[in-house]
This record gives structure tokens, sequence and C-alpha cells, in this order.
């Protein structure tokens, strides 16, 4: 007896649906194995949930009410301008759940695998962090649009009330959607901040205060947004500027939580830091070009570089206090191919090196524009103010580095706790000197007494004087002590490094 398939048995099991060709079921056969089988799962999930039915009945509920006393107060008169009122209403009504529910529940869902010990039944599927990650934030973002789809007429309804105009629809609806990316992504690469209960608990607060306060100022932003601009659209460079420089940092920062997450769930024999590392030189080069390009079209205005220079700085200094505290050492598989230039594989000498490049090179970017930009005293104080600002950061992350990694044991040498050295750090630089300053009968802002104070001195290097017939209040020499602090301080912490990468390498 013959063991082969009939060709009858066969044909019947590969012949396509009546009325569907078969290169469209291939077709569809080949997207469906494409799409992450964790969104499905998710999506049904949450559709099942008693929270989605509760806020999507409450939301329907609210816009329906609202509709009601809007038809009610303009059935009366021929002409109305109360569109911006009612869009604002229905605006609120979608906030409370794209801006509140939305980003914690998905903080939730992955903190739970977390604490339930599930992750590890999720990583057995075979999808990996990345496709998990991406699985969970895309269903989370599903039903954010399924929510937008019982508000979008309702929104749409309060332009035929007159007093709002398409295009403020639109750029608020596409601003909205950009925060609610950027709130989930921040939120799911919360979740993988911390691994024990307090330290959870302490995300978790954090997370709650953070969305609070973001949504009471987003929608203080669409009040502004709606009121003023809202009845004659008119196009405004600046305003313009800022919405697209916002914009980009959104998607920027996003995409960066995101790569940041998913090297934090992956695991330790992988090159888990290439991704996120490389998101940020990305995200920098990218934003220097931009604001490059902004500058020389504006006919290099010096607030460009210099507004721009500062919270970029910030910004570096921020994103090094998380890629220069990575653990010491890497895995065997990894070693082979890791020479001096590989600042983007794991390690925290590496991401140290990283991260005062970065620092560095930002600023002396930045300065550079402003001195083309201005060649008087002006242009000199900023530029040495934006210099001196990343110097801070080089000076205060390597003083956490000395004293959380220097001694041989390892009660402070974790990430958490360099992190806790380097804020602390500089509390005690920015507070000392002005209390100093107080018990010495001293100024409270005096120059060599402050030098070492990242907030006054980044300050006082960007003051103009006018006893003095330069105009700078503190001269290019101090800033001179300053950078050979820096770099004294960050060779210290490179060779600290080292040496601790060497020990962990011989275990």
């Amino acid at each position: 007896m013959s063991t082969q398939a009939s060709p009858a048995s066969g044909a019947a099991e590969s012949a396509p649906s009546p009325g569907v060709p078969a290169m469209t079921s291939d077709r569809w056969e080949k997207w469906g194995d494409r799409l992450n089988p964790l969104v499905v799962k998710e999506v049904r999930q949450g559709l099942r949930t008693r929270v989605f039915w509760v806020c999507f009945g409450l939301l329907l509920a609210a816009c329906l009410v609202l509709s009601l006393i809007a038809f009610g107060n303009t059935h009366a008169s021929t002409y109305t301008r109360e569109g911006r009122t009612y869009f604002y209403s229905f605006f609120v009504c979608l906030a409370l759940v794209h801006f509140g529910v939305i980003p914690f529940n998905a903080y939730r869902s992955l903190a739970r695998e977390r604490e339930d010990e599930t992750w590890s039944l999720l990583l057995l599927t075979g999808l990996g962090p990345r496709r998990i990650l991406g699985g969970k934030v895309a269903s989370f973002l599903v039903q954010a649009a399924l929510y937008a789809s019982a508000v979008g007429p309702f929104l749409l309804f309060s332009y035929f009330l007159n007093g709002i105009d398409l295009p403020t629809i639109l750029m608020v609806l596409l601003m909205g959607g950009a925060w609610l990316v950027f709130l989930t992504l921040v939120s799911v690469c919360a979740a993988t901040l911390a691994d024990s209960r307090m330290g959870r608990a302490a995300v978790r607060l954090g997370l709650v205060g953070v969305l609070v306060v973001t949504f009471f100022q987003t929608l203080t932003f669409t009040f502004v947004v709606t009121q003023e601009r809202g009845s004659g659209f008119s196009f405004d460079r600046d305003f313009f500027l800022g919405l697209g420089a916002a914009f980009w940092l959104l998607v920027s920062d996003g995409w960066l939580a995101f790569e940041t997450a998913v090297s934090r769930l992956s695991l330790v024999t992988e090159d888990y830091t290439r991704h996120p590392r490389r998101a940020l030189v990305v995200q920098v080069l990218l934003t220097f070009v931009g604001m490059t390009a902004v500058w020389w079209f504006l006919d290099k205005d010096d607030d460009i570089p210099g507004v721009m220079g500062i919270l970029g700085g910030l910004h570096l200094i921020f994103a090094s206090l998380f890629m220069a505290t990575d653990v010491d050492g890497q895995s065997r598989p990894l070693r082979a191919g890791t020479r001096v230039w590989s600042l983007f594989k794991p390690g925290a000498l590496r991401g140290f090196r990283l991260s005062v490049l970065l620092l560095l090179g930002w600023a002396a970017g930045c300065a550079v524009l402003l001195r083309l930009s201005d060649d008087s005293t002006g242009g000199l104080r900023m530029a040495m103010s934006m210099v001196s600002l990343a110097l801070y950061g080089v000076l205060y992350l390597s003083v956490a580095l000395l004293l959380g990694r220097m001694p041989r044991s390892g009660r402070f040498a974790s990430p958490v706790s360099v992190r806790l050295l380097f804020i602390l750090a500089g509390t005690i630089g920015a507070g000392a000197p002005p209390l100093l300053a107080v018990f010495l009968d001293l100024e409270g802002r005096d120059e060599l007494l402050n030098l070492l104070n990242p907030v006054l001195g980044t300050l006082n290097f960007g003051r103009y004087d006018y006893s003095d017939p330069s105009g700078l209040k503190m001269p290019p020499e101090l800033l001179l002590c300053v950078a050979l602090a820096a770099l004294l301080a960050a060779f210290a912490a490179d060779r600290v490094l080292a040496e601790r990468e060497r020990r962990a390498h011989q275990q």
C-alpha cells in the first residue's frame, strides 16, 4: 500500500477559496506570516477587558452629551462661532484616554509580564524582545485608533460650528498622535528600568506623576493653539519651526526610548547596546544638520544654535547618564570583534567614551555656528556658556564613575548607584558654593567660588559684564581651567573603567 498522497487530496488541500485567486490568497498568507502574532493576541485581550469597554462607553456618552448641548445652544442661532470651544471639549475627552489610560496600560502590560515571570515564556516563542515590544506597542496604538475613530466624527462636527478651521484641527491631531506614540514608548521603556519590587513601585509612582503633569500641559498647549489660531489660520514662521522641532524631538526620542527598552530586555550575550547608541548618534547628527539648515535659512540667527545648543547639551547629559553607567565588561562572544573604535559595543568603558565625544562634539559644533553668526562679544559669551555646560557634564559624570567604580568593592558600582552618585555630586556642586558664600560673607555669585558650579558656572560664562571693557564676566582662561579639570577627571575615569573591564574579563 503506497503512503504517497493522492493528487486529488493534494489538490483539495492546496485549492484556494472559491472566488479568491490563487495569487491573492498567497499574498494574504505572506502578509499574515509577516504580521506580528503578538499584536493580534494583545488586541484581542485588550478588547475583552472591562477597562476598554468602560472607557469606550464613557467616551461615547460624553461626546454625545456635548453634541446635544452644542445642538441645543446653536439651534436657535443661525450663525455661531462656538467651534473652538466644543473642539477643545471633545479633545479633552479623547486626551483622558490617549494621554492617560493608553500609556499607563502599556506600562502595566509589560510590567505584569516581568512581575509574573511570564516574560521568559514570551521569549520561548522565538519572536525576540524587539518584536515582542513592537507587538505590545502596536496593539495599544490599535486600541488608541479605535478610540480616535469614535471621537473623530465629533471633532469634525466642531468645524461646522464655525470658529475653528481645518488646518488647526489637523495640526492639533497630528501633534496629539505624535505625543501619544511618544508617551506609549516612554511608558514601555519605563517598565524595563527596575527589577526589584521597590524599584517598580518607584517607577510606577514617577510615571503616574509624569502622565498627570504632561496631561495638563498638553491641554494648556491645545487651549492656547485653538484659542489664538483656531479662527484664522496664518503662517507664523517661528511657531511652525518650533512645532517642527517638537515633532522631531518626539519622533527621535520615541525611537531612542524603544531601542533602550529592547536593549534592557536583551540577553547579555547579545550586542544589546548597538541599536540605542546608534539611534542616539543618528539623532545628534540629524539634529545638528537640521539646526544648521534652519540657521542658514534664517540668515544666521544666533538664537537658533544658542537655544538648541543648551537644550541639546542637557539632553545629551541625560542620555549619557544611562549610556556611560553600563555594566563593566562584556560577554566572551563579543570580545573578539571589539576594537578601540567599537564604541557601539556593550560596556561602560565604550559608553563613557562615546558620551564624552558626543558632548564635546555637540558643544564645539554649536559654538562654531555661534561664532560664525555673531563675531561680537555676545557670540563668544554664548559659545563659552555652551562649551562650559558640556564640560560640566563630562566632569560630574567622571566624578560619579570614579566614586562608584574606583573602589574594588561593588557596593556602589551598579548602574543605579552611579546615577544616584551623579545626582548627588551635581547637587553638592550646585548648592555648596552659594551656601559657602553665605558663611564667608561673599557674594552668592562669586565667579571663582562658583567656577565648578554646573548651574551658576554656566550662567556666569554667558553673562555680560558692563564694568569690564571686554564685556566678559568670565574670561576664556577660566574656561580653560574648567576644561583641564574635566579632561583630567575623564582620563582618570577612563583608566578606572579600563581596569575594571580587564579584571571582569579575567574572572
